[in-house]
């Protein structure tokens, strides 16, 4: 179940993410760092390559006057380029103001195991840290729930009325195998909610010519990222909408279960990645199946980005 969170007592979180490929990190991260109901401790990057990932991931927070967040360097800490190079320039994790964990995988394991309270751990790409975090000090799993953005239960890619293989847990199946293993709360945000939001029209523009120097940042990674992206067939116009915006709602679940229909269900995650329901062999994994008020969310999520208000 979501804690219960406010302004006045924030959630400690932290955040796994394999920004530096799909722009939906990007805004993901900007809306996690505007919602005032959460207190991130730790930013760790996945999915390999993470030394890129984790260059991105701070000269973002350097350039919005968030260079105290610790961040932490997941597996596999190659620098090769990405969709975001253009943006990243040469910044190195040198100029970064605050704390680099060279080891993420500790650094996620210490926060988790030394909070006071219980950890909120945000996952919005493949989980292959926190599968290893897993291996190495099972009893995080006492002090911590996980929210992700993986999966596909009863809707795939675009609305398509048939489940799909989730890219999250399609690159890693054996991941998610694990974290739904551990004794731990699970909540997901399925493509059955998240794969449907895409800002456009007036919700669109209100990010689109904000003069928000975050908003700036937002705006000029879009830009830059939409040219070196294979995936998109048709690419979106950006200066007349978003793409998908995946993470954003698992940002939303992290904190709130508002404007979505939650659903109780046994899950499997099959070796080839799909995320079925399973009577006598699931686990039970909280799901955001279907949208109540997928409109409202979207002028909530444009409210946070733009104005600094949760």
């Amino acid at each position: 179940m979501v804690s219960n969170s406010s302004a006045n007592n924030p959630i400690p979180l932290i955040l796994d993410t394999d920004i530096g490929d799909d722009i939906d990190d990007t805004w993901a991260l900007l809306m996690l760092l505007r919602s005032k109901a959460i207190d991130t401790k730790l930013i760790t990057t996945d999915f390999g390559n993470t030394r890129y990932r984790t260059r991105l991931l701070a000269k973002i927070l350097h350039s919005i006057g968030y260079g105290t967040i610790p961040v932490g360097i997941g597996l596999d800490a190659t620098d090769k380029a990405g969709n975001q190079s253009e943006w990243l320039g040469d910044y190195q994790l040198e100029e970064y103001p605050g704390q680099i964990y060279e080891d993420g995988i500790q650094a996620l394991i210490d926060t988790i195991k030394q909070s006071p309270e219980p950890v909120t751990l945000l996952c919005i790409g493949p989980v292959m840290n926190i599968a290893e975090a897993l291996r190495r000090d099972p009893s995080i799993a006492k002090n911590a729930r996980f929210v992700g953005m993986h999966g596909s239960i009863r809707t795939g890619y675009e609305g398509e009325a048939k489940p799909a293989i989730e890219w999250n847990v399609k690159v890693d199946p054996k991941s998610l195998q694990t974290v739904f293993s551990a004794p731990w709360e699970c909540s997901i945000t399925p493509l059955d909610t998240c794969g449907l939001v895409q800002l456009k029209g007036d919700t669109y523009q209100k990010v689109f010519q904000s003069r928000d120097a975050w908003m700036k940042v937002l705006m000029d990674n879009y830009r830059m990222w939409l040219p070196k992206v294979t995936w998109l067939d048709p690419k979106p116009d950006f200066r007349l909408m978003s793409s998908t915006l995946f993470d954003t709602v698992a940002v939303h679940l992290a904190h709130s279960e508002e404007f979505l229909v939650m659903e109780d269900l046994p899950l499997r995650v099959t070796d080839d990645g799909y995320t079925v329901i399973d009577e006598k062999n699931g686990r039970t994994v909280r799901c955001a199946t279907a949208w109540k008020n997928q409109s409202a969310f979207e002028d909530k999520l444009v409210e946070i980005m733009s104005s600094e208000v949760s």
